[in-house]
Parts: structure tokens; sequence; C-alpha cells
């Protein structure tokens, strides 16, 4: 069993695989919220204790036993992290691991002593004959122990640290045929961030944060509202983007004006900026579609602002879509379990 585990800021959620002939069959999902239930939602409140008590109540909930896990592999945030794609010689594993951290020295902006730095083989590069494409991945000593003394406080023996949109990366391309030509996008949308990401064959890979998220989505029905945070949690599942609407009347009242900018703009501009860079930077700019995961992914409506704002067609990826499931297995609001299935898989590629 390979057990993907996404430590998020609001929720944790696990993701349990065993690998088969075909690939992989998925053995169990789960989630649990990291704050109290059923109490405003406060990021900066959220610390190393709860989501210990998280880690280990999903496991209580979902009958495992840690000890039965071949190996977990959990994810960093990319904000935590930096990421860079770069062309390199073909060579055997031991030279491209030297070779690598003097690359990474070079292209990425971190001070060499205090940098753990990892690297993922790409393929073959299309234009280059005997060169491959690397993604190469650089966080802070710092970073990576806080992550593994969490893993070990929650009874975990830690695997494989992986990077949470590489593991987005993972799941895609193991559940989509990507076609030969354009770009996929991907938005996954957490609670007080989002990562963008864009691959294609052959084409370099990107991510970048985004600093909005679930939270800031609820925070503004909230305000604009004049309700509580958990009111405004209710009504945005119930009515989405739409909950906005200057003609709905809640309680005495009146809800603000659709003309006024909203943080769905907000997040809208921020993806446009992106793609924008991406085009300026790789003179490719032919995006075939974006797709939305992570908790807040789903939000009624969003997908289709976004499709009408950027005109690009978008859809709520679901990571499960082409993976034979236990008969067992109930889940929804699949697209969040995105980063955790990409950990998981990243556990079968590493047994080889």
């Amino acid at each position: 069993m390979y057990l993907g585990l996404d430590i998020g800021r609001q929720y944790v959620k696990m993701v349990a695989v065993d690998k088969t002939k075909d690939g992989y069959r998925i053995l169990d999902a789960g989630t649990r919220l990291v704050p109290e239930p059923n109490t405003a939602y406060d990021p900066e409140k959220i610390d190393r204790p709860h989501w210990v008590m998280a880690v280990k109540e999903l496991f209580r909930q979902q009958n495992l036993n840690p000890r039965k896990v071949r190996k977990v592999v959990s994810g960093i945030n990319g904000s935590s992290a930096s990421v860079k794609q770069i062309t390199t010689m073909d060579m055997p594993a031991e030279e491209l691991e030297s070779a690598m951290t003097f690359e990474a020295r070079k292209h990425i902006p971190m001070d060499g002593t205090d940098a753990v730095i990892d690297y993922q083989i790409i393929g073959s590069n299309n234009k280059e004959v005997d060169k491959i494409d690397v993604c190469l991945v650089a966080c802070t000593k710092g970073v990576i122990k806080a992550h593994l003394e969490l893993l070990k406080e929650c009874g975990l023996k830690p695997g494989v640290v992986d990077m949470n949109p590489i593991a987005i990366s993972n799941a895609f391309n193991f559940i989509k045929d990507m076609p030969d030509d354009g770009l996929a996008v991907v938005v996954d949308i957490g609670a007080v961030s989002s990562s963008l990401i864009v691959f294609g064959n052959n084409q370099e890979f990107f991510t970048r944060d985004l600093p909005i998220g679930g939270h800031d989505f609820v925070k503004e029905v909230s305000d604009k509202k004049q309700i509580s945070y958990t009111e405004a949690q209710d009504l945005l599942f119930k009515k989405g983007i739409s909950a906005l609407k200057e003609d709905e009347i809640i309680g005495e009242v009146e809800n603000v004006k659709v003309s006024e900018r909203t943080v769905y703009d907000n997040l809208v501009e921020d993806i446009r900026r992106s793609l924008r860079f991406y085009a300026k930077q790789t003179g490719q700019s032919f995006f075939l579609k974006i797709f939305l995961s992570g908790g807040s992914g789903a939000t009624p409506g969003l997908k289709e602002f976004i499709n009408e704002k950027l005109n690009i067609e978008s859809d709520l990826l679901n990571p499960f879509e082409t993976l034979n499931l236990n008969d067992s297995v109930s889940i929804s609001n699949v697209s969040q379990y995105a980063v955790a299935l990409g950990l998981a898989i990243r556990g079968g590629m590493t047994d080889g």
C-alpha cells in the first residue's frame, strides 16, 4: 500500500493505492477538517498540534494502521519551494545527481548551504538528441526538517517528500492523455492560496503560487453580507459565486452589486497574468483547457466564470476517472484529492 498524505491549512486528505499490472487501484480515500468544526476558520491560528490531531483522527476515521503502510508520501506547498525546468545531458543516475546539485545553484535563487535539492526526470528533450528535460526542486533545510518532525509526531515513518504542484502533474499525466500539441493548466485552489501549473508533451513545466484561496471566497461573502463565517460557508456551498448577486437578500442585509470587483475577478486576473508570463517566456500560448482542483475548485459557478472571462474551456479535475476503486470506497468532491493521489502515485514510481 502506498499512501499519499496532503496536509493542508484547512483539511488533511489521504489516498491509499496498490500497484497493479494495469496501474493503480484506489484502496481508500478520506479527508478530515483541521480546525474545530462549526467555528470561524482563521489560518493564522492553525499550527502543528492542529495538524497532528487531524492526521491522527483521519487515520482512526479510515481505520488505517500506519504500520501497514508501505510508504507514506507527503507534500509541501509550492510557496515553500522553488521549481525550475532545465535541459541537460543524459547521463547515469549517480552523475545526474551531482550534476543537479550544481545546476540548482545556477538556476534556483537559494543559499546552497541551506538548500535541499531534488529532481524528477520529465523525459527526452524533443529538440536535442542525448539530452533530457529535468524538473529541479529546491527548498530550505528548515522547511524539510519541520515537515519531517510533523510526520513523526503523527506516528508516521517519513518517506518521500514531494512538492504539491509536481504531485498534481503526476496525477494528471497518469489519468489524462495529453495531445501532442497544446498545454493543460491546473489551478489547485487551497484554503489560503492556489497553485497554477502548466504542462504539456515536450513543453516547459511551470508553476506559480497565487495568493487567493477558498478562505478568501468565504470571507468576502461573510464581510459583504454581514453574516457569520459558518453561515457564509453554507451559502457559498449552496449558491457558489452567485451568493454575491445584488438581487438576493439575507435577513435585512442587501447584497453588494455584481458590478463591484470580487475575489473571483482577482483570481481570474492572477491566472491571466500567469499565463501571459508563461507565453512570453516560452513562446507557447495554446492553452487547451483549465482544470480546477482542490477543496474550493468545485465552488458552484466558478468554472463557468473562468471560462467566460478567459475564453478557455474550464472543468473540474476528477483524479479518479480512469482508476479502479475498491467497492467500499465512496468519495465526494473528488477534485480535492488530486494532490493526495499524485503523492500516492509517486510512492509507486519510486519503487520502480
